[in-house]
């Protein structure tokens, strides 16, 4: 059945579901010697460990506060305590290394979204999406995850000056080791062997072939009672005396967020217009980069819903790039729906 395009109005609910499933991602210490030991308990959980400190005042204070007119009450402001209870993680002073270490299932049927109130535009997104994948296979944008586990990106501010970085990927028998630091960051490679035989898994996953599940460890070289970086959660009350820093754990244990994991993952838009200058981002339907204060994908241009209203309703087809971001899109989840842009 040929659908006429201007008849065709963008569903009004819209949903798709997440096509990379990651977990939570675990912290634990050990030593670098004892990488590719596979006995039990050689890995001890990192335990998140409250403290209280005495800081000084740094904050910048605001120049219409009175005291900024008298020297003495400004010295007597900055000179007070700053008392603060906070978390703390490391590892112990008997380990010198970090293993990180998550999960992550690839999931297909891309082409059927979990809710659409209009079956005229679910059939042509479905046959758009099935035109991408015969003609792509989903090959690229697959290469680009695998990129994003072999170089360690989820690990964040544990990567930065670590002594060693190696990532393990499990699939079922096989392991792939990457040597994280040989793995750029800004940029994809086009023909890494190691690479290419892990993004085939996620390929594989995500046309529908096959189950793909992938366990990853990270070993992180850092020393002996080095601090290590879990999520930290967000404080919502900030009274007088109450705890400022709130890191995330499992079952006592030190932990990052999936989200902060996922967000890694799908870091591979250089599809954007200033790619050259920022290297890539996470797919976000604005190319928002909320640490930068920026959107780097402008509304009503080059954003995801006007790609795909362009694509879908209009028959505008976007070069390949953008057809592979407005996939990265849908394959990330979310509601995207007429009634939610408003």
């Amino acid at each position: 059945m040929t659908i006429e395009a201007d008849k065709l109005k963008t569903a009004s609910v819209l949903a798709f579901e997440s096509k990379l499933a990651n977990s939570d991602a675990i912290m634990m210490a050990g030593n670098w010697i004892d990488i590719k030991n596979t006995k039990a308990n050689i890995w001890k959980p990192i335990e998140i460990v409250e403290k209280s400190v005495r800081g000084t005042i740094s904050n910048r204070l605001k120049s219409s506060d009175p005291k900024f007119k008298d020297p003495a009450k400004l010295d007597h402001e900055v000179t007070k305590a700053n008392i603060q209870t906070v978390d703390n993680a490391a590892l112990p002073f008997d380990a010198d290394t970090l293993k990180v270490s998550f999960t992550l299932r690839v999931l297909g049927n891309l082409s059927t979204p979990s809710a659409c109130d209009k079956p005229d535009y679910q059939e042509k997104l479905a046959s758009t999406i099935n035109e991408y994948i015969e003609k792509s296979q989903f090959k690229e944008v697959s290469m680009r995850y695998a990129a994003n586990i072999a170089n360690g990106r989820f690990l964040w501010r544990n990567r930065v000056c670590a002594e060693k970085v190696i990532i393990q990927a499990h699939i079922g028998e096989e392991t792939i080791e990457f040597d994280a630091y040989k793995m750029p960051l800004n940029e994809f490679p086009d023909s890494d062997e190691k690479i290419s035989r892990l993004a085939n898994v996620i390929q594989k996953g995500l046309i529908g072939e096959t189950y793909s599940f992938i366990k990853v460890d990270a070993f992180v070289k850092l020393g002996q009672g080095q601090m290590v970086y879990p999520s930290q959660e967000m404080v919502l009350g900030n009274g007088s005396g109450d705890k400022s820093k709130f890191l995330y754990q499992l079952d006592g244990v030190a932990a990052m967020h999936s989200q902060k994991i996922g967000n890694a993952i799908r870091t591979i838009d250089t599809w954007h217009s200033e790619a050259k200058t920022i290297g890539p981002i996470a797919v976000e339907p604005y190319g928002s980069v909320t640490n930068r204060g920026k959107a780097y994908r402008s509304v009503k241009n080059n954003d995801f819903y006007t790609l795909l209203d362009n694509w879908i309703i209009k028959d505008k087809i976007p070069d390949m790039e953008q057809q592979h971001y407005v996939m990265a899109i849908l394959i990330r989840g979310g509601v995207f729906g007429e009634s939610g842009k408003e």
